[in-house]
């Protein structure tokens, strides 16, 4: 099994990022995906878990409306899309499979920093 993130940077507050995660070892259409974030001195989050086997995906309230998560079912990736972005949205972002709030294997995660 592997992931692989992509995609992080430095963006403006109001900006935009599309982080990806090339994933292998797996199918997607039986294991959940999530994207995790760990911010210095802040507990880690979970902000999205897909199921895509079951057509379902739930976001912590910090980011609903703004974080979209999906697949590319050709290439077996998966995305984050990070629309309106604040400051308290800088961390390490990781995907990770397994089950919601239960991973079993993560990746080696990509940094987000939004700053002016």
């Amino acid at each position: 099994v592997q992931l692989v993130e992509s995609g992080g940077g430095l963006v403006q507050p109001g900006g935009s990022l599309r982080l990806s995660c090339a994933t292998s070892g797996f199918d997607l259409d039986y294991y959940a995906i999530g994207w995790i974030r760990q911010a210095p001195g802040k507990e880690r989050e979970e902000v999205s878990c897909l199921r895509r086997g079951i057509s379902a995906t739930q976001y912590a309230d910090s980011v609903k409306g703004r974080f979209t998560a999906y697949t590319d079912n050709d290439k077996n990736t998966a995305y984050l899309q990070m629309n309106s972005l604040k400051s308290e949205d800088t961390a390490v972002y990781y995907c990770a499979m397994g089950y919601c709030s239960a991973y079993d294997f993560w990746g080696q995660g990509t940094q987000v920093t939004v700053s002016s």
